[in-house]
């Protein structure tokens, strides 16, 4: 039988390859003008202020983080000098309700970020991956005896 694929449909593997890291060759992985934009950018769409950040990051952190200190991590003019700690990259993201100063730096190694249901539904594809190949090796083991208990 032929299968029929409409033109306009996406290839597996297509897509897979999409999702290789993006390592362009050297100095590829110097990120610190994309981290700074995407955070900037992260705090424009934010309805919380520089200062209000700063509070919620520090009563989360449980660390002295400051206006300031936003200030310099997101400032073109301090690059490479005040970049942003990835330690403080999750409760930066959860501050701001922005995963994408995460998923910028998971797509240069070719993974995605994802969240919520979407995570969730990955995680029930994974069981019922592991559900048939369990019920695979059931039958197989069913199989097994079933050849014992005849030869007897």
């Amino acid at each position: 039988m032929k299968k029929f694929r409409h033109p306009d449909q996406l290839n597996f593997f297509d897509l897979l390859k999409d999702l290789r890291p993006k390592n362009g060759g050297f100095a590829s992985f110097n990120i610190d003008l994309l981290l700074r934009e995407t955070i900037a950018q992260a705090i424009k769409e934010s309805p919380l202020s520089r200062f209000q950040i700063a509070a919620r990051m520090s009563e989360i952190l449980g660390l002295e983080v400051s206006k300031s200190m936003i200030d310099s991590w997101t400032a073109e003019s301090r690059e490479g000098i005040n970049r942003f700690p990835a330690c403080y990259l999750p409760a930066f993201c959860q501050t701001v309700g922005s995963f994408e100063p995460l998923r910028a730096l998971a797509d240069l190694l070719g993974c995605v970020v994802v969240e919520g249901e979407e995570a969730l539904l990955i995680e029930l594809s994974k069981v019922d991956v592991e559900k048939d190949k369990l019920l695979r090796r059931e039958k197989a083991i069913k199989t097994i005896l079933n050849g014992f208990t005849k030869g007897r």
